[in-house]
């Protein structure tokens, strides 16, 4: 069987192999989990529930996602430099539809 050595604010510290003959350490108190439970230390117990508290990320914005999803711009300036109306051309229609899947809002 697996423990979490939570502390008094409630934040687990540690993660054991436990058994009902060991005692916890000190200013903490051993919950019992499943061998198979996902817990980490640091996160917390409170209300009978392990909870973790790794921030939660924003939504990337409209901007953010069509900058990662642009050609590059060496691919217009190559277009450019050579001539290439086809090359340019096929550039522009790339970011129209980068555009088109993210709208603005």
């Amino acid at each position: 069987m697996k423990a979490a050595l939570v502390n008094e604010q409630g934040i687990v510290e540690n993660i054991v192999v436990w058994d009902d003959t060991c005692t916890a350490p000190n200013g903490l108190s051993a919950v019992a989990i499943d061998d198979d439970a996902v817990v980490s230390v640091g996160w917390t117990y409170a209300n009978g529930q392990f909870v973790t508290n790794e921030p939660v990320r924003p939504e990337p914005t409209y901007d953010q996602l069509r900058a990662s999803e642009y050609p590059p711009m060496a691919d217009y300036l190559d277009g450019v430099v050579k001539g290439d109306q086809a090359q340019i051309d096929a550039y522009i229609a790339a970011c129209q539809a980068v555009k088109a899947k993210y709208p603005k809002p």
